[in-house]
């Protein structure tokens, strides 16, 4: 256990991926007060918006009126989502209220490439290369690179370590080649697929060949094992990871409705601090904020510790009895 890290940093979710993943249309006042409340949890990161194309993504198409809307509060950094030099320029009307950074974005599956992103690997390389220039252009420093379908994925199957560092190799490359300093890596688990012991092999050779960026899990609970997935990544030293609030989330382009979405803020926060890793989280507020969540929504969210509740209260009961 000598590998785990001390702290971790999260960077909660919710309110992006899972509100866009929603049939319903969700008011943007709601998308608002979710951002305020989780902004009063501890949690210094937030993701509150995407802006991408509203025909594409219709629950997102108020992501101006939300950035605008929310009361940022000291201490937390608010980001957004955005996929082209189009949703760039969006996001850069709010330069004041965002911590604007670029990202390269490759899909270690070629069919999840296609789906999601509606171009083959060779063309998503060939479409962040001109995001790139259009970050630099604009004085946005690309920083940090995102493989997804890391694991596995729904229309291809498995994917195997060399296939997913074959798509961060690409990445990098751009990245050397613009002068991009890279400090952060994300493996995400798009589409739910990673076990534990693909979560500590991909960790290890990733960490093995680029040891420099810090590593983040982006981990989906499709199919039950994303907090063991975390555990196991916790044990590998990785100390960041993306989370949701109550579980929202998913992907939309995964062809998987119904299933649970990202892990569960809530119960990351809980497995740390359980294994005395500070995450700087008042676990009772977040709970509240996923009881919000829920609320708006309008459906029970899969999130376990929203049903199970925080263990903080009966340790105070028992020693109070």
């Amino acid at each position: 256990m000598s590998d785990l890290p001390t702290a971790v940093d999260i960077l909660e979710e919710g309110p992006r991926e899972g509100f866009q993943i929603e049939p319903g249309p969700i008011a943007t006042a709601d998308k608002i007060a979710l951002i305020d409340a989780l902004s009063a949890t501890g949690l210094k990161r937030i993701q509150v918006a995407s802006f991408v194309s509203p025909k594409l993504v219709p629950g997102w198409a108020d992501a101006e009126d939300v950035v605008a809307g929310f009361t940022p509060r000291p201490g937390v950094d608010y980001v957004a989502l955005w996929l082209n030099p189009k949703g760039l320029e969006r996001a850069l009307r709010f330069r004041g209220r965002l911590a604007i950074t670029g990202s390269i974005s490759v899909s270690a599956s070629e069919a999840f490439s296609k789906r999601n992103l509606n171009r083959d690997q060779a063309g998503q390389l060939e479409a962040m290369r001109a995001s790139i220039a259009a970050h630099r252009a604009q004085g946005v420093a690309v920083t940090r690179i995102s493989v997804m379908a890391a694991f596995g994925c729904n229309f291809q199957g498995d994917v195997t370590v060399p296939q997913a560092l074959s798509a961060l190799a690409g990445a990098m490359a751009l990245a050397e080649e613009s002068g991009s300093r890279i400090d952060r890596v994300v493996l995400a688990d798009s589409m739910g697929w990673a076990n534990p012991a693909h979560v500590e092999r991909l960790v290890g050779a990733v960490r093995e060949r680029w040891p420099e960026p810090r590593l983040t899990l982006h981990l989906h609970d499709t199919r039950g094992l994303g907090i063991a997935n975390a555990h196991a990544g916790l044990r590998m030293g990785v100390s960041a990871f993306d989370a949701a609030v109550g579980g929202l989330g998913g992907c939309p382009f995964a062809a998987h409705p119904g299933a649970p979405g990202n892990i569960a803020t809530e119960e990351l926060v809980l497995l740390c601090e359980e294994m005395g890793i500070r995450t700087g989280v008042d676990l009772e507020a977040l709970l509240e904020a996923a009881a919000l969540a829920e609320r708006i929504v309008g459906h029970r969210l899969p999130s376990a510790l929203l049903r199970g509740g925080g263990l903080a209260p009966l340790r105070q009961g028992a020693l109070a009895g």
